[in-house]
């Protein structure tokens, strides 16, 4: 045997059998992950089928047809005409322009309180900032039907602990005070008061679980309170501030029980279809027109995802961690 022979034999690779025993392994390995990542998502893609894909393919089929009339009952396939009728009524633009007047008043001041109160939070650590919490929560027990009811008394001029400051400004009357001027404020006042005590406690949960270690290097470099507020914490809970801002965007498009009973109580001070959702309704039960109002829900669907997909982007609410770290 030459020496060239057994160079080339000292040289060669190890065997491969261990590593070629090891792949099917790995296959096994991820085909057990990706079960569990399936069975674990079942429960959600149910649900997301139950609550949202299906109702919303549903909105969208009922949205292509005719509304039938008295004239003509039969239905059918009517195209893009419901989406005419609902742009081209006399009421859609002043319930968008309705909603968006609280939107620009509501949410701003939503998104500073929550993240300013939530950064005081948790820079009183120990008994206050855990008091702070409770009593910031307590406003969040006041949902729906109970909170109405607390601002309608406070409100009233006659009833409420404001009377004389309504008696002052010159309102004598619910009816007075209750009208289209004062909506932006009136739904202002009970969304902020209803939901902020909750996004600060999901907010200063995002706080916590910044490490300990960022603060502590920030400081020997010579940080103080105020750029560990701006230049640490806020960059770092970005993701919980944009979902937020999502889930308080999306609510603010679904008002319909606040300005519907405002109404109710103040003896027809405000519009019938003040809010969009409104028309919506109106649009169902008032004229039976069915197709419309799905239309409108459509509309209503895409300008909410527009909006809220520009949120998602700015704020990395979905980002990988990974590339944030990069």
């Amino acid at each position: 045997m030459s020496s060239t022979t057994l160079a080339t034999k000292g040289t060669e690779p190890p065997a491969t059998g261990p590593r070629a025993s090891t792949t099917p392994r790995r296959h096994r390995t991820r085909h057990a992950e990706s079960r569990g990542a399936w069975i674990l998502l079942a429960p959600y893609l149910a649900l997301f089928l139950i609550a949202a894909a299906i109702p919303i393919g549903y909105a969208f089929w009922i949205a292509l047809q005719k509304a039938p009339t008295l004239v003509n009952p039969a239905s059918g396939f009517g195209g893009l005409d419901s989406f005419i009728t609902v742009i081209t009524d006399y009421r859609f633009s002043g319930t968008f322009i309705n909603i968006f007047s609280v939107m620009i008043v509501w949410l701003p001041l939503m998104m500073v309180g929550i993240v300013g109160l939530a950064l005081l939070v948790h820079a009183s650590p120990g008994r206050f900032g855990s008091t702070m919490r409770f009593f910031y929560f307590i406003p969040g027990a006041l949902s729906g039907i109970a909170n109405f009811v607390l601002w309608v008394y406070l409100l009233h001029p006659t009833q409420s602990p404001l009377a004389p400051l309504w008696q002052e400004v010159g309102f004598g009357s619910l009816k007075e005070i209750v009208t289209d001027g004062n909506m932006p404020m009136i739904l202002t006042g009970m969304l902020f008061f209803q939901g902020v005590g909750t996004w600060i406690i999901v907010v200063n949960g995002g706080l916590n679980g910044i490490p300990d270690e960022i603060f502590e290097a920030a400081k020997i470099d010579g940080a103080n309170a105020w750029d560990l507020a701006w230049r640490i914490k806020l960059p770092l809970i970005r993701p919980w501030i944009g979902y937020a801002a999502l889930m308080n965007l999306a609510y603010g498009f679904q008002l319909f029980l606040e300005p519907y009973l405002l109404r109710q109580i103040s003896s027809g001070a405000i519009a019938g279809e003040w809010a969009p959702t409104q028309l919506g309704y109106a649009f169902a039960f008032t004229n039976r027109n069915f197709p419309a109002a799905a239309a409108l829900s459509i509309i209503l669907l895409v300008i909410t995802l527009s909006i809220g997909v520009v949120i998602v982007m700015k704020s990395g609410l979905f980002g990988d961690e990974k590339e944030e770290k990069r």
